[in-house]
């Protein structure tokens, strides 16, 4: 059902100061891009790129900072943030689906699977096994499978296709989004005059509150102690998380990051997407690496870290390779020159 919502009402539920020259009575009925946006509807500014959207937008009014204000022919919700003022909005015409209790006829669950049926919903196809334990107002989607002595807290919702592998527990509230794998085999072999012997795998997943994870994103059991997701955390689409990883509270990784084994991620990371970690690791709290990045060391202190070379036209980048080959051995002429000097 569309939900509708006065301007100044608006202003105070997301914390911003109406300006400008709407009336608070405007009536707003959702939120759309600068180039999209009608009378009825309002966007929001946070990135420059968008600096000439912003002057011809026709929205009833722009989320946006007091610096930008300028810019703006229409009425203006002013914040410090903007784009957490657009998060909220969005939040209010978007409000989540309501969800009704109940076992799907086709899914297939355990009797010795421990929940109140009044507060969880099973969709369809599902496979929820023996020993597992669902908190109140769980939601588990269609083709999920829910191995044994898996255990979910209250508000998780699980959507489509979603694998829990034995051992696995969640907290609340906790949304993990379709073809994720939890709880799987890390990746344990011990070579054998040539020959692969699998080391089995031991530990579990221990998902904290308020943790979302991407679709396709795998996080793999440990093979002794535990792998461990930090309360807040976000894991964008396919990740993967290896044996007995460690990631901190409200750490955000975005799509195609790889951590191998052993390697711990303190509080309030941001890694970008396509980074590389490399096995038995420590990044402390507040590290930054950005994009494409390969890390090879621990990171000790705190700040913004990159790696790797900018993208440059093919045949310029091949000889400055072959020049970075080079390197050393002109290190070494270069001390020796200034020996001599």
């Amino acid at each position: 059902m569309p939900v509708s919502i006065t301007l100044a009402n608006l202003a105070a539920q997301i914390g911003a100061n109406l300006e400008g020259v709407a009336k608070g009575n405007v009536l707003i009925t959702g939120i759309a891009s600068l180039t999209e946006a009608n009378k009825q509807e309002i966007s929001f500014f946070s990135n420059n790129l968008y600096r000439q959207n912003l002057t011809k937008t026709q929205a009833a009014a722009v989320i946006l900072s007091s610096k930008d204000q300028d810019l703006c022919q229409v009425s203006q919700l002013v914040m410090e943030n903007p784009y957490l003022g657009y998060a909220k909005a969005a939040r209010f015409f978007c409000p989540p689906p309501s969800r009704i209790s109940g076992i799907h006829p086709t899914a297939w669950v355990s009797e010795q699977a421990i929940f109140d049926r009044n507060t969880v919903s099973i969709g369809s196809q599902a496979v929820i096994n023996a020993k597992v334990k669902l908190g109140k107002n769980i939601f588990i989607g269609a083709g999920c499978v829910l191995e044994s002595e898996v255990e979910i807290d209250d508000d998780s919702q699980l959507m489509a296709n979603v694998t829990l592998c034995a051992g696995t527990y969640l907290g609340k509230r906790v949304i993990v989004h379709p073809g994720a794998v939890i709880g799987s085999d890390g990746f344990g072999n011990a070579n054998d005059a040539g020959k692969w012997i699998k080391v089995p795998q031991l530990g579990g997943v221990i998902i904290g509150d308020d943790v979302e994870i991407g679709a396709n994103t795998t996080i793999d059991k440990g093979a002794l102690e535990n792998t461990i997701i930090g309360n807040g955390a976000r894991l964008d689409n396919q990740i993967q998380i290896g044996h007995n990883v460690e990631i901190g509270e409200h750490t955000a990784l975005a799509g195609c990051v790889g951590i191998a084994g052993s390697t711990r991620i303190g509080r309030y990371c941001k890694i970008g997407g396509g980074v590389g970690i490399a096995g038995h690791l420590e990044l402390v709290d507040y590290v930054c690496v950005t994009g494409g990045s390969i890390v090879l060391q621990s990171i000790r202190k705190p700040g913004v870290y990159s790696s790797g070379t900018a993208l440059e036209l093919n045949q310029n980048w091949h000889r400055n390779y072959h020049r970075f080959k080079q390197l050393d051995t002109m290190a070494k002429r270069l001390n020796k020159l200034e020996k001599n000097i």
